[in-house]
């Protein structure tokens, strides 16, 4: 079922963050279970260490499994067709996008996991199961939830500009040209990866369009050339057209990877005062800084008096080879113990509902995963429900398309005729 309103009223019942104590099976090792595990992912840097973290409790339990991670950052999608494609898979990998799940298992590519149904719906509730499930057999597991309606900003900043974080859309224009004047540009913009893009459109079309709207366009009920998608491309361009208030200008927008996005705010001096991006923000960031000192957060503001409203995005762990030691892995990534070693690390949001809120490491964590919870309206990432070839692939579809408006903002009917091109051939 292709419903992106199905996703997000799912996600409220997983993420339904309660305190509850919750503990693991226990702290012996396992006998009987050994092998090599190859897993490939989106996950790099921070959160590349954070996974590997995991990965070494889990072999206090299982010594005699060896796991090699290699991340494939953005063009996992692609790496995993290629290599599923020449008959040598990984045994497991990380997605992001339920729409190439999906994929997958109507290909048949991927093993069920139906042997880890009982733990995911007793950890994870109804809604866990129902995430993962694809024509009625369970394919994945939704390990990492992230709020991607959020804005990261530099205290320093803020303060030296004397403004405080903007509650509405016309509030943030009216700061950004506040923070312009007072030495710093506004927005960092990690350009060079197109899903940064998307994810701004997506805060930026929820909100102005609403959830019905959303869900149509998600499923290319409506055109892409639609006057609500003009509408959100208009309002986007009023960040991405003011070139003089982004770090780097358009050109360094577009050469700016996602962390040097981050990097940039959360440096000392500030080269921009906020990134707009996901609760996994903090998780990717190479500099030193201090949560609430150096850095903090606010929600992606209101358009048009639109209520709480989140985006939300995952990553899904799949089995594609099928082994006792990939069984062993799963399940215990299933648990509250797995999730919550990198919910004390930080950049993490747990959909395991048994993660009490007292495993998030800091304050603003814990902020990101109540508003998961409490949102008024919620859906997910749009581009990771399209199909992959649109939504989901460097160099081309949404990626390639945005990162032309990137270019050149003034350009709303021609990108939206571009993108509706694109759209209809992916969905034929």
């Amino acid at each position: 079922m292709r419903k992106a309103r199905w996703f997000g009223m799912g996600l409220l019942v997983v993420v339904a963050v309660l305190a509850v104590a919750a503990t693991a099976s226990g702290g012996h090792k396992s006998t009987g279970v050994s092998g090599k595990l190859s897993i490939t992912g989106v996950w790099t840097s921070v959160e590349q260490k954070s996974f590997l973290a995991v990965i070494a409790a889990f072999n206090k339990k299982f010594p005699d499994v060896k796991v090699t991670y290699t991340s494939a950052g953005n063009n996992t999608p692609t790496v995993l067709a290629t290599a599923i494609q020449g008959g040598h898979p990984p045994d497991l990998a990380e997605v992001a996008q339920p729409a190439f799940v999906r994929e997958l298992a109507k290909k048949g590519s991927l093993k069920p996991i139906t042997f880890a149904k009982a733990t995911i719906a007793k950890n994870y509730g109804p809604g866990g199961v129902t995430l993962g499930t694809v024509n009625g057999t369970l394919y994945s597991l939704f390990f990492k939830a992230s709020n991607k309606s959020t804005v990261w900003y530099n205290v320093s900043a803020f303060k030296n500009a004397g403004i405080t974080p903007p509650k509405t859309w016309p509030e943030l224009l009216k700061d950004a040209k506040t923070l312009r004047a007072s030495g710093t540009p506004a927005f960092s913009i990690g350009g060079s990866e197109g899903w940064t893009l998307t994810d701004l459109f997506e805060n930026i079309y929820l909100r102005t369009a609403g959830g019905a709207k959303y869900d149509q366009l998600t499923d290319h009920k409506i055109k892409w050339t639609d006057p609500s998608v003009k509408k959100a491309l208009s309002t986007m361009a009023q960040v991405l057209g003011d070139t003089s208030n982004i770090a780097g200008g358009t050109a360094g927008a577009l050469q700016t990877g996602f962390p040097d996005s981050v990097n940039n705010v959360f440096s000392k001096p500030p080269k921009a005062a906020m990134v707009m991006e996901g609760d996994f923000v903090p998780g990717v960031a190479t500099v030193k800084a201090k949560a609430l000192t150096d850095y903090n957060m606010f929600p992606f503001p209101s358009i048009n008096g639109s209520p709480a409203t989140v985006v939300v995005g995952g990553d899904n762990i799949i089995m594609l080879k099928d082994s006792a030691a990939a069984r062993a892995l799963i399940g215990y990534l299933a648990t509250p113990e797995a999730a919550g070693i990198w919910a004390k690390r930080g950049g993490f949001t747990s959909p395991n509902k048994k993660v009490p809120l007292t495993a998030y490491s800091d304050p603003l964590t814990k902020a990101s995963a109540q508003g998961l919870a409490t949102a008024k309206v919620s859906r997910f990432d749009l581009s990771d429900l399209e199909p992959p070839a649109f939504g989901a692939t460097t160099g081309q579809g949404e990626f390639k398309l945005f990162q032309d408006f990137l270019k050149n903002p003034k350009n709303v009917n021609g990108i939206a005729a571009k993108l509706e091109s694109a759209a209809a051939k992916a969905f034929k």
